[in-house]
């Protein structure tokens, strides 16, 4: 895989988003509670990334740090359905068959109201540790367990971390996908080349990420209203000549807490405030840029 640093540089497409939109906001909810890192699963490890600093043996189950998790599974995600339908918005969830499994009313409730996929594995997966066909079996294997719980087909694929070298060719090669969201590099979708077909990605961005609240660089929701809202004035400022898109990475053991998921309500009502503003599921975009952005 070749790095580009070069990108679009000062000649950036001018594209045209539906209803002449300035700014196409991609919500993002990485739904993965059940699916982390559990002994009880056989993984080997357990998950040590919580909201609190983990005192347990990591030989030991540590069901505090598993509560953390179930929080977003059983309220969590509620909240967030419940503000999207509030303001009548389209997200993308970034799914794991594993925790789509073990809440299936999740799985049901994200394609009834009107919800994009995006496969996220079949569990928290780090990709760039295994072989080929490993790889190979887990992308099929997310692929279909998130197409039968959902009923629908994840058109884009986004690994937990990062990807592997044979990432993006083993997508290409699946068939079912029409891109990819493993890369963190522009503001646009881009096309690159894999092999010799013509491949879409629709970058990601870790910049406007709830996980900051685990990090302990936002403390309120009143941090991640500020830091969403700076973000997209810039991106709408932007948009006025050269259209954009804006991710906002959500979890629901994150911000979906009470006062973490007031920043979101507010940041949504805001950019709703402004016209010229589409709130997309990753599909749309990358239906759009596929039939309107040819080079």
């Amino acid at each position: 895989m070749k790095r580009d640093l070069v990108g679009y540089a000062d000649t950036p497409p001018r594209v045209t988003w539906p209803n002449g939109a300035r700014v196409a906001i991609s919500l993002v909810v990485n739904y993965e509670e059940g699916s982390e890192n559990l002994l009880q699963d056989g993984v080997g490890r357990r998950e040590s990334w919580g909201d609190a600093m983990s005192p347990v043996p990591p030989d030991r189950r540590d069901l505090a740090n598993e509560s953390m998790f179930e929080y977003g599974s059983r309220v969590g995600v509620w909240r967030f359905l419940r503000i999207f339908a509030k303001y009548d918005v389209r997200s993308t969830f970034f799914a794991c068959a594993v925790a789509l499994e073990r809440n299936p009313a999740v799985a049901r409730a994200i394609t009834a109201q009107g919800h994009d996929v995006c496969g996220h594995g079949n569990r928290w997966e780090e990709y760039y540790l295994m072989d080929r066909d490993t790889e190979r079996r887990a992308i099929h294997e997310g692929y279909a367990g998130i197409e039968r719980l959902t009923g629908q087909a994840p058109l884009g694929w986004y690994c937990r971390y990062g990807p592997s070298e044979n990432t993006r060719d083993l997508v290409v090669e699946h068939g079912g996908f029409i891109y990819d969201s493993n890369a963190y590099n522009d503001d646009l979708p881009y096309y690159t080349r894999v092999g010799e077909r013509k491949w879409l990605v629709v970058p990601y961005s870790l910049a406007l990420n709830d996980a900051r609240f685990w990090r302990g660089y936002y403390a309120t929701g009143e941090d991640f209203f500020q830091a969403a809202k700076e973000t997209f004035d810039t991106l709408y400022e932007e948009g006025e000549t050269t259209p954009k898109m804006m991710s906002m990475g959500l979890h629901c053991r994150m911000a979906g807490v009470p006062g973490r998921a007031n920043g979101l309500d507010r940041f949504i009502a805001y950019a709703k405030g402004h016209p010229h503003v589409w709130f997309a599921g990753r599909s749309d975009i990358a239906k759009w840029w596929l039939e309107h952005q040819k080079a």
